[in-house]
């Protein structure tokens, strides 16, 4: 059938038949298909939407496009999570090596900062001689040696993706949930999992800050992963303030490092790192049911295996051998750190998250054009939560900058972000519900 009909269809209301979709994606990667089909299609699909079996069809297409990665060498499962992006969220820096040090093994396939919220791939490139690209080969041997290996996507793995976004991105049709569902999935799915496990924030901070947004989605997600017929579950988590006390690429490792050895710890930090640890454990069969795979992530924690995991698997693709042990030595400081103080006395009450991480962004810790180098020492960190008491003078957070006037401007935004009240507010699980 020619693009243009299948367009018409979709435009018009109607269903698109699998072998049709599964054309129209080839079109998409041989280049057949034009941008401007492209681009009609995709808003089409914006304001037609798909039901569950196009979108499956669509997500299989492109998970097809490009090389499928299996795994015949391992002796564990294969399982992984995918987050749809926060601020302070590290979580994949200490989740791949608690899984691992539990016994599955979890190949994750990162990403890059997105708009205001971090990216994975951004916090490892913070590390000296850490590799994000490796070779198959690479990639291949740490994930068996070691347990977990965090790298980025290669060119080769669903193509038809990075296209169709690339074309999304620049016609107002990002937000559509059949095509957020579709691209995320497919690029795990070309991953060989055996399980996911969905990370769907909500809130001011979030992508999908209304909670009834973030719940289509997570449905959504599970709903095709399975019928894709990839096991997986999600849990929607709150980001109505930054997950970790740090929000900086090189601050969030660090940040990761204290997690991961005990020296300090965030408390919503872990209740959703062990959350989602507990159900890859039950998604990929190393645990019978989440209290005891709760128990299985915390134990690996406490004893320092999943600290030794973290850390094997640094210096296997390149970093340093004793990461772990010397942290401050190749995280590097910004040149300038400022406390910011509080004008007045009271209880955290409120948190504008998404002005925290557009300050970052503003320090250079991210990028506003797909050419721009990130400054990998700024950021903040010892941000306060929602709920602490705060004394006129005390630190809300420290400022990381490369400069006079950046240091001050992003002082100014975080006192900003910081909502103070007389009454202490209702303490708020960062589990806000699973599926």
């Amino acid at each position: 059938m020619l693009a243009q009909e299948l367009i018409r269809i979709k435009r018009d209301g109607g269903d698109l038949p699998p072998e049709e979709i599964a054309g129209f994606v080839k079109g998409l990667t041989d280049g057949s298909v034009s941008e401007a089909q492209v681009a009609a299609m995709a808003m089409a699909v914006f304001f037609c939407g798909l039901k569950r079996d196009e979108t499956v069809a669509l997500t299989l297409a492109m998970r097809d496009s490009g090389t499928v990665l299996r795994w015949p060498e391992l002796d564990r499962p294969v399982t992984d999570k995918h987050s749809t992006g926060g601020v302070g969220d590290n979580v994949s820096l200490m989740l791949a090596p608690i899984v691992a040090a539990c016994g599955g093994a979890v190949p994750m396939i990162s990403g890059r900062a997105l708009g205001h919220t971090g990216g994975t791939l951004d916090k490892m490139d913070s590390i000296p001689g850490y590799i994000t690209q490796p070779s198959e080969a690479l990639f291949r041997k740490v994930t068996k040696d070691i347990g977990c290996a965090i790298i980025g996507q290669t060119a080769d793995l669903a193509p038809a993706d990075k296209r169709f976004y690339a074309i999304r991105d620049v016609t107002a049709t990002v937000e559509s949930v059949p095509l957020i569902t579709a691209s995320i999935l497919s690029k795990k799915l070309a991953a060989g999992l055996q399980s996911l496990v969905m990370d769907v924030k909500a809130g001011n901070g979030a992508f999908m800050a209304n909670l009834d947004d973030a719940r289509v989605l997570a449905h959504s997600l599970v709903a095709v992963a399975n019928g894709a017929g990839l096991k997986t579950t999600a849990l929607i988590t709150d980001m109505n303030e930054p997950l970790a006390s740090a929000a900086g690429n090189g601050l969030e490792v660090r940040n990761a490092i204290a997690f991961l050895t005990g020296s300090a710890t965030d408390e919503r930090l872990k209740l959703v790192t062990l959350s989602l640890a507990a159900e890859m454990l039950v998604s990929c069969g190393l645990a019978a049911d989440v209290a005891e795979g709760f128990g299985k992530a915390d134990a690996v924690l406490n004893n320092g295996k999943a600290a030794e995991t973290f850390g094997k698997m640094i210096a296997a693709l390149g970093g340093p051998k004793d990461l772990i042990e010397n942290a401050p030595k190749y995280i590097a400081p910004a040149p300038l750190v400022r406390d910011v103080l509080a004008q007045k006395t009271g209880y955290v009450e409120a948190v504008d998250t998404r002005a925290i991480g557009v300050a970052v962004l503003d320090l250079g810790g991210g990028r506003r054009k797909t050419d721009d180098v990130i400054d990998h020492r700024v950021g903040f960190d010892q941000l306060k939560p929602v709920g602490t008491k705060i004394q006129t003078g005390d630190t809300i957070g420290r400022v990381h900058a490369a400069g006079e006037a950046a240091l001050n401007a992003a002082a100014r935004a975080l006192q900003n972000a910081y909502r103070l009240g007389q009454t202490q507010p209702e303490p708020r699980s960062a589990i806000i519900e699973r599926l």
